[in-house]
């Protein structure tokens, strides 16, 4: 199975998976570049995957389904109100069957209430919609400090070969706030750079892996959630 990003929106990224044949979209926020995309290729949709409710991750799947009746909305089953058009609801620990490979179901609140990832753990990947960003994390829109502290240390504890593919084109940004909190920390200062010439080539800066989250993102790396809830703060007022 291959993963491919779509960039869409001003920041946002839609996944692709697909086996050549057949295909799955993990948080579409919106439809046409995915239909493009599926078009071309000839491949046809059979799952879309949704990490939480918020409408640039779900507003595309309802004209998908247009297209692909038959496919398959999986998202958490605690948001069927919010995300009304799921056709499988799941909840932590649940495991299915994608494209033939195993997927693992953990939740992830802290950003939602019932915000959940996605863990292929044959192929080692992990959808983390905006839970765990690339050297950040999501807002605490309706979570708590515990609950996003418990979010990424339990993401964290994935292999460190693990791919992360969050849902957002934030990394510099994180990168540059965290090197202005932590000036000496040359791991941070690598990863800025090696970002920046990326950036400037216009190419994405995801998948990025557990094992440089756990070095370079100061959420992942915060003793406590006090220690978290004072690096949100700090991010949401940062103007740098």
């Amino acid at each position: 199975m291959q993963v491919a990003l779509l960039p869409v929106l001003r920041d946002n990224y839609l996944f692709v998976l697909h086996d050549g044949r057949r295909a799955a979209l993990v948080d579409p926020a919106v439809a046409d570049p995915a239909i493009a995309w599926l078009r071309q290729r000839q491949l046809e949709l059979v799952a879309v995957l949704h990490t939480h409710h918020h409408s640039d991750h779900i507003g595309g799947t309802p004209a998908l389904l247009r297209e692909w009746p038959g496919a398959a909305v999986v998202a958490a089953r605690d948001d069927r109100e919010r995300i009304p058009f799921q056709t499988r609801g799941v909840a932590d620990g649940d495991r299915f069957t994608l494209l033939g490979q195993p997927v693992e179901v953990l939740a992830v609140p802290g950003h939602t209430r019932a915000h959940i990832a996605f863990h292929l753990p044959l192929q080692g990947e992990l959808f983390c919609g905006d839970t765990l960003f690339a050297a950040g994390c999501g807002r605490l829109f309706e979570g708590t400090p515990e609950q996003m502290h418990r979010s990424l240390q339990r993401l964290a504890a994935l292999p460190e070969t693990t791919r992360v593919w969050c849902a957002h084109e934030y990394t510099e940004g994180n990168l540059r706030w965290a090197a202005a909190q932590r000036p000496g920390d040359g791991a941070i200062a690598e990863r800025l750079a090696a970002v920046r010439l990326t950036r400037a080539q216009a190419g994405p800066t995801i998948p990025s892996s557990i094992g440089e989250e756990r070095r370079t993102n100061l959420f992942v790396r915060a003793a406590d959630p006090e220690q978290l809830a004072a690096l949100r703060r700090s991010k949401n007022d940062w103007t740098g």
